[in-house]
């Protein structure tokens, strides 16, 4: 496979494991807690649907309201967050080869986020294991102690031989154990 684009591929497997998350929601989950601070899984599905549409508004330079939903009934969310999702992947293509290693930032943003919605519906979804090396990657280049700000708290410890989703959470401030 070309390595230019695995950036891309990668965050095509991200959005497409957010999306069977989102879609797995019943409506009983609305109101359960989540590792994401104090959200709900009704909070946390709002970000993570509207993400997508917040990335492609980042790439035409708008300004984004990262704490605003998606419009719409509960029921639009996932249809939406497909369509959006099918876009940023066409944008991404559209992007000169040198400029797709970006796109992890986007993976690493996804994967923190599912399996915050995984590990809070309690229901086990198979995970892309790239998907989480590719941004627990990304962020250990960047996220320090010092610009971590309210979206990630303090690394938690795990083990050597932890699977890469409870590395990615963990070096998000979650605690994979809890």
């Amino acid at each position: 496979m070309d390595t230019d684009i695995q950036p891309i591929v990668v965050l095509s497997r991200a959005l497409d494991q957010a999306g069977d998350a989102l879609a797995s929601i019943r409506s009983d989950d609305w109101d359960k807690p989540t590792p994401c601070g104090d959200w709900s899984v009704r909070d946390l599905a709002a970000h993570l649907s509207a993400t997508p549409g917040h990335f492609l508004q980042m790439a035409r330079g708008e300004e984004v309201d990262w704490s605003a939903g998606p419009e719409g009934p509960e029921h639009d969310w996932v249809p939406r967050f497909r369509s959006d999702a099918d876009d940023l992947i066409h944008h991404w293509h559209a992007q000169p080869a040198d400029q797709a290693g970006q796109a992890d930032w986007q993976s690493a943003e996804l994967g923190v986020h599912t399996w915050d919605l995984v590990t809070a519906l309690g229901r086990p979804l198979p995970l892309d294991d790239e998907v989480a090396e590719r941004g627990l990657a990304f962020l250990q280049q960047g996220l320090t102690a010092d610009n971590r700000g309210d979206a990630f708290g303090a690394p938690v410890e795990v083990a050597p031989d932890a699977g890469a989703y409870d590395r990615l959470a963990a070096f998000a401030g979650r605690d994979p154990r809890a």
